[in-house]
């Protein structure tokens, strides 16, 4: 820690403060020690006279207590088991766990001390993280000695085995079928800011645009680029106006199936027709909407279950070999064509 304090010119108490997750630490000061902490190798050295936190072999050293794999999905007001998105994960965690004999506790507390607490890093052997983490909490944990590896999600600041589904090339594969169905005005619907995810996919359809030589949308004049937790309000609120205008583009390509549904569902509502005037297509595969207004959605297939093996195969692995170089595994998708998607060719 006084390494880290020197290279940062920050006390060491500072430094303490900062990779404890405590308050006290200006944003910006954390992120440079955490930085400084990082190429130092801070998180890579086991604290003087505590055993590992790795055990030697996939269950945990003879006569260890170590059986069970922290679940944790903290953001649980958008993610539950009950999404058929999130859900498939986890089902795809708990079985390979169960596979192994391993047993699993779910952890969906936000607050970093609470959810610390609630963990025994001498119990448990790793965590698997599902979804946005704050920084502070991944501190907690690397803190605590307890390998982790992360789905749908990363932090520049801490890094770790991460699982993600290979958003880029699967959105500029859809966006480049749209486009060869003859749509030239596109608009993407989805904050890339969201998510790592939602950001690769944003890159993906920009790429596939620019490759068509097609006019690429600003997110900052994009209502739809900036969607919050009103996404609802605002998809209607917009899809209204531009269809009273006549202004709507030839195709919506959305980050996931849930805008697209929202915005199908608005596009109705205004008495657009589907997809004679207007194409839209999605992201995930979730079949979750019922409207029989609506066309079916073309969409991307995320083998969801199998991220959730994959993540528990990488954490495994990381028990084995903890000093092997951190990996961030990418799952294709499959393109499934569908009729919301009409041709203009």
């Amino acid at each position: 820690m006084q390494q880290v304090a020197d290279r940062v010119g920050v006390s060491k108490f500072a430094v303490s403060q900062a990779l404890s997750g405590k308050p006290g630490v200006a944003e910006e000061t954390r992120m440079r020690i955490v930085q400084a902490a990082n190429e130092l190798g801070y998180f890579r050295k086991a604290k003087p006279g505590k055993k590992s936190a790795f055990p030697p072999d996939a269950r945990g050293a003879p006569g260890s207590d170590k059986n069970t794999v922290i679940i944790l999905m903290p953001n649980v007001r958008f993610q539950s088991r009950e999404s058929q998105f999130w859900g498939k994960i986890i089902d795809g965690v708990s079985a390979a766990l169960a596979e192994r004999e391993v047993g699993v506790m779910m952890v969906t507390e936000n607050y970093s001390e609470r959810a610390i607490k609630s963990i025994n890093p001498d119990g448990v052997l790793g965590l698997i993280g599902i979804g946005y983490i704050a920084t502070q909490l991944l501190l907690e944990i690397r803190h605590a000695g307890i390998p982790f590896v992360l789905v749908d999600h990363e932090d520049p600041l801490i890094p770790s085995d991460t699982v993600f589904m290979n958003n880029y090339d699967c959105m500029r594969q859809m966006a480049s079928v749209v486009v060869q169905a003859g749509h030239r005005d596109l608009r993407f619907v989805g904050n890339p800011r969201y998510s790592r995810s939602f950001q690769d996919r944003w890159i993906g359809f920009k790429t596939a645009l620019e490759e068509a030589g097609l006019p690429v949308p600003v997110p900052e004049n994009e209502p739809l680029m900036q969607l919050e937790e009103d996404a609802y309000q605002v998809v209607y609120k917009v899809i209204t106006e531009l269809a009273t205008r006549k202004k709507l583009p030839s195709a919506f390509v959305c980050a996931n199936d849930f805008f697209a549904y929202l915005v199908m569902k608005a596009l109705a509502d205004s008495g657009v027709e589907l997809p004679g005037d207007v194409s839209v297509t999605g992201f995930d595969h979730t079949d979750e909407e019922t409207d029989t207004r609506l066309p079916s959605l073309c969409t991307i297939h995320v083998p969801n279950a199998f991220m959730g093996r994959r993540a528990v195969e990488a954490l495994f692995t990381r028990l084995r070999d903890p000093e092997r170089p951190y990996e961030k595994t990418l799952i294709n998708g499959n393109l499934v064509l569908r009729d919301s998607l009409a041709n203009r060719g």
